[in-house]
């Protein structure tokens, strides 16, 4: 029972959410007020604050994080290991890089589609990378080995480029950028980006057979008809294209990944496929929630979503990690 009620629970908490992002803020709007200039009937001001500041950004809040929950599910069903995140495989880290690239050599200033395009040509070409390592090789361990290997080197690269920037301003962008936020966020970045999310979850959709059989371990699976290869490279694959989508539009956010999977999963009876949907949901609205929260915080500057998220989910990450080593002993 509590299964079946679950998305529908997820869809109207996360409606809400929304809802409440176009309400509040530096300065709270009513209920009735946003209702108003949803349908273009209220204000001029009204109208601007909720279709050109809070909506979108609220929309790009949760883009963001359906797009890494899902990624996070699918890539922790394939790996069959609960802290594996986007991250894991060095693709957040590659589409930053590549964002951070832009920024260095002025390129971002040139058109706003430089920037988000980057971003999804760096998450590309770690996937493109990783896609033909997963041909080739046959243990997910070293799948696993050279993610790390290639976020180490992005890691190291970014530092460089900071480390090489030529003023303080350019150096304040990427520090912003690696950060991560959806602040100043448009319709026309989502509509840059929500593609590539929309075939990178579809394709991680198509995986869910596959997943599911994975539980029961790889050479079973491989004896129910699972082709391996095929499975890693579709989650890979579409693990690359959301989480590569989700850096173009928000920058680096990390540990949502880790964390909405894990809740959702005793409610699934702990089903990978099941989970993915479920997962998307529900990162999806935690980072709306945080962003709320990022704007409402009574600081001199506005604190960045990455780092709220890290806070909130850093810990949680422990917790995860301290009771699977209790579980296996």
């Amino acid at each position: 029972m509590k299964s079946r009620l679950l998305i529908p629970s997820l869809l109207f908490a996360s409606l809400l959410g929304i809802t409440a992002a176009c309400v509040l803020g530096s300065t709270p709007l009513g209920l009735s007020r946003v209702i108003a200039a949803l349908f273009g009937q209220g204000s001029v001001a009204d109208v601007i604050v909720i279709w050109e500041i809070r909506l979108p950004r609220a929309l790009a809040a949760f883009v963001v994080g359906a797009a890494l929950g899902i990624s996070g599910a699918a890539l922790q069903g394939l790996l069959r290991n609960p802290l594996a995140e986007p991250g894991v495989l060095g693709v957040t880290a590659s589409a930053a890089l590549a964002a951070t690239f832009t920024l260095y050599y002025g390129l971002a200033a040139g058109s706003v589609y430089f920037l988000p395009m980057a971003s999804i040509a760096g998450a590309l070409v770690a996937t493109a990378l990783l896609a033909m390592a997963a041909i080739r090789i046959k243990s997910v361990v070293t799948l696993i080995l050279l993610g790390v290997g290639l976020s180490s080197f992005a890691a190291a690269a970014m530092s460089l480029l900071l480390n090489l920037a030529p003023n303080p301003f350019s150096l304040s962008d990427m520090i912003n950028w690696m950060l991560g936020s959806v602040a100043n966020r448009s319709f026309e970045d989502l509509q840059i980006t929500v593609p590539f999310v929309a075939v990178g979850m579809a394709i991680l959709f198509s995986t869910r057979r596959g997943l599911s059989a994975l539980t029961l371990g790889e050479e079973a699976a491989s004896g129910v008809g699972l082709n391996l290869r095929r499975q890693r490279i579709a989650v890979v694959l579409g693990a690359g294209l959301a989480t590569g989508a989700a850096v173009a539009l928000a920058g680096a956010i990390g540990f949502v990944g880790i964390v909405a999977p894990h809740i959702v999963r005793p409610f699934v009876n702990h089903d990978p496929a099941r989970s993915l949907l479920p997962s998307a949901i529900l990162a999806g609205l935690i980072l709306v929630v945080a962003d709320i929260g990022v704007r409402l915080l009574p600081t001199t500057t506005e604190l960045k979503l990455g780092v709220v998220a890290a806070l909130i989910g850093a810990p949680a990450f422990i917790w995860i990690a301290v009771q699977r080593r209790s579980i296996h002993g």
